[in-house]
């Protein structure tokens, strides 16, 4: 093969390992991106029974109800599909791996003005990626500020454990689940172009803030990996597929987490 395989430097690998999260640019092209808005511009109108699930007649009092987040698009939509198999986001997963990437779900979230934030949160809670971790890929389709709701994240809490989530505020937080961060500890907000993706480790906690804005959407194309050498993950999120599309199926997770099995099951991600 010619193509050369993006690797990251030193430093970023340095970054991840230490902070939990590092940003890379240019991993999206403007035509990719631009595909990316009219795919989901067209999802945006239709019903896809339990995975998106639109009021298309809503009153705008939750604007969460016209356009709730999309879960696994890649499982109805081919475009979806292959941004979630992105060549040079694989790259820099099997970089950070130090192994080949399996990619386990696709999100889209549209965040339109108005909305409720995501409380703060670990997502290997959820996916339950053994041995290894899960990474996510949460790429911005519009550019994310702390004033269009976007992302927050707790540096080097990629080092605690998986904790038991407290309730959320759900006036404003769209999700169930809080994190409370460790003492001392702050969420600070990560300020992102279109096109840019931030990787972060599983464990990291991070969260959202609301969207102020009255006319800012601030939508998101975010998916979730494992390791190749992990055996194990929750089954919300098999099959799971390796870069060139082939399928793999790790063994089901049957470890509750640190909330047992029936916590586990009425919260999936």
């Amino acid at each position: 093969m010619s193509r050369t395989m993006l690797k990251l430097s030193n430093e970023q690998k340095l970054q991840f390992e230490s902070e939990g999260y590092l940003i890379v640019k240019g991993l999206f092209s403007e035509q990719n991106l631009t595909e990316i808005d009219d795919t989901f511009e067209e999802i945006s109108h239709q019903t896809v029974p339990g995975l998106f699930e639109p009021d298309l007649q809503a009153d705008g009092s939750d604007p969460l109800k016209r356009y709730p987040r999309v879960m696994h698009p890649h499982r109805f939509n081919e475009t979806a599909k292959k941004y979630m198999l992105h060549q040079p986001v694989m790259d820099v997963l099997a970089d950070l791996y130090d192994e080949e990437a399996l990619a386990a779900q696709s999100m889209f979230y549209y965040k339109p003005p108005g909305s409720r934030g995501q409380a703060l949160h670990q997502d290997n809670f959820y996916l339950q990626v053994e041995p290894g971790n899960c990474i996510a890929a949460w790429t911005a389709i519009d550019a994310a500020d702390d004033e269009n709701g976007g992302l927050l994240v707790v540096p080097k809490t990629n080092t605690f454990e998986i904790a038991c989530p407290d309730i959320a505020d759900d006036k404003e937080s769209f999700t169930t689940h809080y994190v409370k961060p460790p003492k001392d500890e702050k969420a600070i907000p990560v300020i992102m172009q279109r096109g840019d993706v931030l990787f972060f480790n599983g464990n990291l906690i991070h969260g959202s803030y609301r969207n102020k804005t009255k006319d800012r959407f601030r939508r998101a194309f975010i998916c979730h990996y494992a390791n190749q050498s992990a055996t194990h993950i929750s089954d919300h999120y098999r099959p799971l597929y390796r870069q060139n599309g082939t399928t793999v199926d790790l063994e089901v997770n049957p470890n509750g987490g640190p909330c047992g099995e029936e916590f586990q099951a009425v919260y999936p991600h």
